[in-house]
């Protein structure tokens, strides 16, 4: 195997995980990142954030100073005297307004490497970016790279779950190369040699819609299957049931037909407005996407309407919320829907009550959580509540013991919001039951 110098702008949820995973597989690998606050914890050999497995893969590639850490680009391209000779850019892309991409770091981090670069440098995308901005990438390294230094552009999506992203990095379904020569393709083959995984390789621009396209899919499938339990409510079906007899058919399958309370995260609705927005910036309506969100958001305030028509008054009334992470084993809490259900029921006067296994601390930081009570575990929540809501199906919530969950509440109401339980079990037990899409 040959092993290559690689430097990874920006050490968050992607970076880091592909900077780590690639030490792992022997590459020797600089991070860098501007936040002195995070990089401080890096070097002091602290995963900033929870990802399962990360932890023990950080600890070897530090020990083993496959992984080191530097605070600028120009630090991490000549990390003690070795060039880098593939830098993937990971930093964040998030949304604007009008739902396009905030590629800004991007073009600084482009223009940065351009001025430093001094040998053949394969620079790759990695972070999540609209169709076209490799091109825009290659522009602005072309404009600042003065010395004329060969360089090539490749777009090389991430196809990391938070929760899973370590085993998604290491055995991955495919790896895409978007590339523009024969010589970007050689070293990025080698890059993944070890993985020994399905290897793709498109164009610059077919890479880059691979990835939202790819994201816009599975937004589709929950919001599809959340769509049916909407209509499961009305007539009186079993969503679950629906979706197992759907998921049997190989040319659909089972995954992402779990009918809940709205997918999250920064992925998924980030990627969803981004994709409709390059579609319209290039003359076509993609309105199957626009769909997708609205039922999505309609979907979001499935808890307090759940709420509403279980109680009636909703003042002064209190509700325990179980889960604020935008899915289980992450920390992540951005655009997890959990922030809409809280303040949903804030803005009805209700006091909420709320745990999460590892996301309360990220939680407190947000504004929208002000005035909430973080109990230190799930009965400590649920104690004096009129009713309780699941938000994020972390697996410890489906072991709660629910006759002492019932003992512990002021009225035993039980809003499923990601159909944990059995509902005959529950209302078996005492509890005024709601699930998304259940009889």
């Amino acid at each position: 195997m040959k092993s290559h110098d690689i430097c990874v702008v920006g050490a968050g949820y992607v970076g880091l995980v592909t900077g780590s995973c690639l030490a792992e597989i022997g590459h020797r690998v600089v991070c860098v990142d501007s936040d002195p606050k995070k990089l401080r914890s890096l070097k002091a050999g602290k995963v900033p954030i929870h990802e399962p497995g990360l932890d023990a893969v950080f600890r070897r590639v530090v020990k083993s100073k496959r992984l080191c850490f530097a605070a600028s680009v120009e630090e991490g391209l000549h990390y003690k005297g070795r060039r880098a000779s593939v830098v993937f850019i990971a930093v964040g892309t998030p949304p604007r307004a009008d739902g396009s991409a905030d590629l800004s770091a991007v073009e600084a981090v482009a223009e940065t490497v351009a001025k430093n670069i001094a040998g053949y440098t394969v620079i790759v995308d990695k972070s999540t970016v609209p169709v076209e901005t490799g091109d825009w990438v290659s522009r602005t390294i072309q404009r600042f790279n003065k010395s004329g230094t060969p360089y090539d552009v490749v777009s090389n999506p991430e196809f990391l779950s938070e929760g899973s992203a370590v085993v998604d990095f290491m055995k991955p379904d495919r790896v895409v190369l978007g590339v523009s020569s024969k010589r970007a393709e050689t070293v990025m083959r080698e890059v993944y040699a070890p993985l020994k995984a399905t290897v793709l390789v498109t164009d610059l621009k077919s890479a880059e819609l691979i990835k939202h396209a790819s994201n816009s899919f599975l937004a589709t499938k929950i919001s599809y299957i959340n769509a049916v339990s909407a209509l499961c409510e009305k007539v009186g079906a079993d969503v679950k049931l629906v979706a197992q007899g759907m998921g049997l058919d190989r040319r659909i399958g089972p995954m992402f037909l779990n009918a809940g309370i709205g997918f999250g995260g920064f992925c998924f609705p980030k990627d969803l407005e981004a994709f409709y927005w390059i579609s319209k910036q290039k003359g076509y309506d993609f309105k199957l996407l626009k769909a997708v969100k609205e039922i999505n958001d309609q979907q979001l305030s499935w808890v307090a309407r759940k709420i509403e028509e279980k109680l009636w008054n909703l003042e002064g009334k209190t509700v325990a919320v179980l889960g604020l992470a935008f899915k289980p084993h992450t920390d992540d809490i951005r655009f997890a829907p959990s922030i809409e259900v809280v303040s949903g029921l804030k803005s009805r006067g209700v006091k909420v009550r709320a745990f999460d296994p590892v996301a309360a601390e990220r939680a407190k930081a947000l504004p929208e959580f002000k005035g909430v009570h973080f109990a230190k575990d799930e009965y400590d929540a649920i104690k004096g509540a009129d009713a309780l809501a699941i938000v994020t199906e972390w697996p410890r919530f489906k072991d709660l013991d629910l006759k002492r969950v019932k003992r512990l509440m002021r009225t035993a109401v039980l809003l499923d919001g990601r159909n944990i339980f059995d509902p005959e079990k529950a209302r078996a037990l005492g509890f005024d039951y709601a699930g998304v899409g259940r009889p």
